[in-house]
């Protein structure tokens, strides 16, 4: 049923319901508005997500009583509000979430999504982000959406029919853009080292952000690249658009570009609408490591809060405080593993922008392990590259602390020898 006022379509959210928002760039931002002024009325209402990007009023303080959250991954617009019970995190492998709404361990009443407009045949798409929006809308009850004339129209596994969406209003808006930052030295070193681990026919697995983009600026003359990621960026689009990227050598969905979602510029919502070669598929089969591991010489690209001596992976908190979420690391990082070839990388600057060494003798406590000792290969920082595989833990230590900051390294050393400090 159309209407004309977004406060209409959200009057059919019940008190004590659990409402799927979609997330990344297809945050359905009219509608989460909207949300919250019913707050008035409504009690204890879940929301569960993955990132979003709108200003996420409804975890306020002030709306305790009518909303709680299940972050399924922490974004820098929730990062402040986090509060055990109320504004919480749910740890699960990105490869495994769909599973929580198809099995019902995490049933769906409403999923509000944001989609592109319907084609001939009466068939939306979710755009930009399929992820583990296709199990939502799979398994809610009542799907709510925004139509969006600028949603990208994506090939995959997308596509949902007008006759499944209970409820809709239609908009005219630009999707919220994440621009390509400048890239300081230390991004540019770390960069230029992943690009010397990238074989000629590797398929990328690499995200968003300074280090990934320095690593695929130094990339442009290799030659039949594949990418197969969980999200893709600004930094691959200028790959594809120079042919550095064909997706020739893959051996899973050659020659298409596939992932789960995407964010960038407008640029890259251009490319990707209705473009055959690109494919946003459910974010189960995209990072299941069986599925990666078919692909030839995957390269693995992923980031950390902090190392230990020993290789265990903190990436979601600073100690107990939770900054991020497991994400698809894991998925990817023994999917490459397992890849003919394939190399899973940590990369990381030495230090924070505070000075504090990222390589540490142990991991803060409450630290949580995304990614344990034994499955880490590779490390990247602007010093170098330590490859842990095959070593013991004390060859895992002097690898590095040889990578980690000049000025670090001896209270590294000294750490690591005085094992009462370990």
């Amino acid at each position: 049923m159309k209407s004309n006022n977004a406060f209409d379509v959200l009057q059919y959210v019940q008190s004590h319901q659990r409402i799927f928002i979609h997330g990344g760039a297809a945050t359905p931002m009219v509608l989460t508005k909207a949300l919250v002024e019913h707050a008035p009325r409504l009690k204890d209402v879940e929301l569960i997500h993955i990132h979003t990007m709108d200003q996420a009023t409804y975890a306020d303080e002030k709306f305790a009583g009518s909303f709680r959250v299940a972050n399924l991954f922490v974004g820098p617009n929730m990062r402040p509000k986090m509060k055990e019970g109320r504004v919480d995190y749910l740890p699960c492998f990105l490869s495994e979430i769909p599973n929580l709404f198809r099995s019902g361990k995490r049933p769906l009443d409403v999923a509000l999504i944001h989609v592109s407009p319907p084609d001939i045949h009466g068939y939306c798409t979710l755009g930009t982000s399929v992820d583990v929006a296709r199990a939502a809308i799979d398994s809610a009850k009542i799907i709510i959406a925004q139509i969006n004339k600028k949603m990208p129209r994506v090939h995959g596994d997308g596509f949902i029919h007008m006759d499944r969406i209970a409820h809709f209003i239609e908009i005219d808006e630009p999707l919220p853009e994440s621009l390509p930052g400048p890239l300081g030295k230390d991004e540019l070193a770390i960069g230029k080292y992943i690009a010397d681990l990238i074989e000629d026919g590797s398929t990328l697995q690499i995200g968003i952000g300074s280090i990934p983009d320095a690593a695929l600026a130094n990339l442009k003359d290799r030659r039949h690249l594949g990418l197969h990621s969980e999200m893709w960026s600004d930094g691959a689009l200028e790959l594809l658009k120079c042919g550095a990227i064909d997706n020739s050598q893959k051996k899973v969905h050659a020659g298409k570009t596939v992932s789960g979602f995407v964010i960038g510029s407008q640029a890259l919502y251009d490319f990707i609408h209705d473009n055959p070669s690109v494919e946003q598929l459910d974010i189960g089969y995209v990072n299941n490591p069986t599925t990666i591991a078919r692909n030839p010489k995957v390269i693995a690209i992923n980031s950390a809060v902090e190392i230990d001596l020993t290789g265990q992976i903190c990436a979601d908190s600073v100690g107990s405080k939770i900054i991020s979420g497991v994400g698809g690391q894991m998925d990817f990082m023994r999917g490459a593993t397992l890849s003919p070839g394939g190399k899973p990388i940590i990369a990381l600057t030495s230090r924070t922008r505070k000075g504090i060494s990222r390589i540490v003798p142990t991991l803060k406590v409450g630290a949580g392990v995304v990614t344990t000792r034994a499955h880490v290969h590779y490390v990247v920082t602007e010093y170098g590259i330590a490859d842990l595989y095959g070593k013991t833990l004390h060859e895992r230590a002097l690898a590095l602390i040889a990578i980690a900051h000049p000025e670090d390294r001896v209270a590294l050393e000294k750490s690591w020898y005085n094992k009462e400090s370990l």
